[in-house]
């Protein structure tokens, strides 16, 4: 069993380690270049790692918004990185990107124009010059439209609900109409049997007299 452990721990690191140097499928990797720029990469479909000898990133001309938390910290090899020319959007999901920038080390090379597109408050802010304050408060509108968002959810539930109790009700009356009326109609016809037979038998008795 621990030898079996054994091998299944080294494959996972075998496997893992070629997962780490390859070059990912929407990028093109050379010389310890790593160029995903112009890919119309968003931040859902950016690659979740690179090559761990990655010496220079280019994710420029791309949709992002945001870069997924971790993904650039296991690039200790990163001398230059390209970030221009994306809608970045300064809410909470910024905060990762603000703090790696904030610490890279001072032999980083990165390009201008790293800026914010909305919202609207702090369209054409430097993404390093952001403050924690600012981030937050914009956080708040987020907030705001995610509770607004689950409001209008919720009524509309509440109305689909009570439109099926309506219908489920106006059913049930049908049905206890027609139960009624196919009740009388069975009691009708039990009384005209009976009438009939009634009848047929003062009919016989007439002609046996």
């Amino acid at each position: 069993m621990t030898m079996t452990w054994l091998l299944l721990l080294c494959l996972i690191l075998l496997f893992g380690g070629q997962r780490s140097s390859a070059c990912p499928d929407l990028c093109s990797c050379k010389d310890g270049q790593v160029d995903c720029s112009g890919r119309s990469l968003t931040s859902t479909s950016i690659p979740t790692s690179f090559p761990s000898g990655t010496i220079s990133l280019l994710l420029h001309d791309n949709l992002l918004t945001t870069i997924p938390n971790q993904l650039l910290d296991d690039l200790t090899s990163l001398r230059s990185i390209s970030l221009h020319g994306n809608p970045w959007v300064c809410d909470c999901g910024i905060l990762y990107l603000r703090s790696w920038i904030s610490r890279r080390p001072s032999s980083l090379v990165s390009h201008p124009r790293v800026s914010c597109s909305s919202p609207p408050s702090l369209r054409g802010r430097m993404v390093e010059h952001l403050t924690e304050g600012e981030v937050l408060e914009s956080c708040q509108y987020w907030y705001c439209d995610l509770a607004l968002a689950s409001v209008v959810a919720l009524f509309v539930f509440v109305v689909v609900q009570a439109a099926l109790l309506v219908a489920l009700i106006i059913f049930l009356r049908r049905f206890e109409t027609l139960s009624k009326e196919a009740k009388r109609t069975t009691e009708e016809g039990f009384t005209a049997g009976d009438a009939h037979r009634e009848n047929d038998y003062e009919h016989l008795k007439d002609s046996s007299i």
